[in-house]
């Protein structure tokens, strides 16, 4: 009976935590959002703010996540994101991956799909802070590599969109791609879930038995340069895409077998 009424109390605070989100980022496209672009004419500095009251918002609802009871999470190795410039990769089990990890990092760029750059709920908060978007064809890396080098982090997830429940995951080339053709080291976040939730097709109601419980581990940096060594580009991304797999896939399936 407790674990029912558990149960239940989750399903109506996700509810209640998602609404919240989408009111709060339609909020900031009303209001916050505009001012912002009144009162700051600079785009990087603009940007800049966007992304810092963007992420205070993405530690509130984190707070509100964790305080509500609907998950629990931890840390492992936070120091590592304290830095700037970094190009953080990361699995993509759950569809809050993002959000914990802006909340965890300063000033952090994302790549976004252009979709949320026209839903009322998100485009103020995409366009005001200047996310990439997945939409720009061949200047995506580019793009990708600019973002680094005005100073900011920038987030990839290399599958491309959540790990499916069944079946192999599949690394995409385009963040291996950002590293090495920028010479840029990977710092790297696996990401653990148990019980899984809100994952890929998975509507949000569909919360498991218990509570569930997040892993965030960021592993020291991945050095790009032994990938490039004596390689074409596309071998030196073929290496570190494959090197990439096995680190957020593999490791762990052998430390259990």
């Amino acid at each position: 009976m407790v674990e029912k009424l558990d149960r239940c109390w989750r399903i109506g605070a996700t509810g209640l935590c998602f609404s919240v989100f989408g009111t709060g980022g339609l909020l900031l496209w009303v209001t916050v959002f505009p001012l912002l672009q009144l009162m700051v004419r600079e785009r990087r500095q603009r940007a800049r703010l966007a992304r810092r009251i963007i992420r205070r918002g993405f530690c509130l609802f984190v707070a509100l996540m964790r305080g509500s009871g609907v998950l629990s999470y931890e840390v492992r190795g936070a120091e590592r994101l304290e830095r700037r410039s970094l190009l953080v990769l990361a699995n993509h089990p759950s569809l809050v991956d993002v959000v914990f990890l802006m909340a965890l990092i300063e000033g952090a760029d994302c790549i976004v799909k252009g979709a949320l750059a026209g839903n009322p709920f998100t485009r103020g908060p995409v366009r005001a802070a200047g996310f990439v978007c997945n939409d720009t064809g061949d200047t995506l890396i580019d793009d990708c590599l600019a973002s680094l080098r005005e100073g900011g982090s920038l987030i990839i997830f290399p599958e491309g969109t959540r790990t499916p429940r069944s079946g192999s995951p599949k690394l995409q080339r385009g963040a291996a791609r950002v590293a090495v053709r920028g010479g840029i080291d990977v710092t790297p976040v696996r990401i653990r879930v148990s019980p899984p939730t809100l994952g890929k097709g998975e509507p949000w109601w569909r919360v498991p038995a218990r509570r569930p419980h997040f892993i965030f581990e960021v592993g020291p940096d991945i050095p790009v340069q032994p990938f490039v060594d004596g390689a074409l580009e596309a071998l030196a991304v073929r290496r570190l895409t494959d090197h990439l797999n096995t680190y957020f896939f593999l490791e762990d399936v052998r430390a259990a077998a």
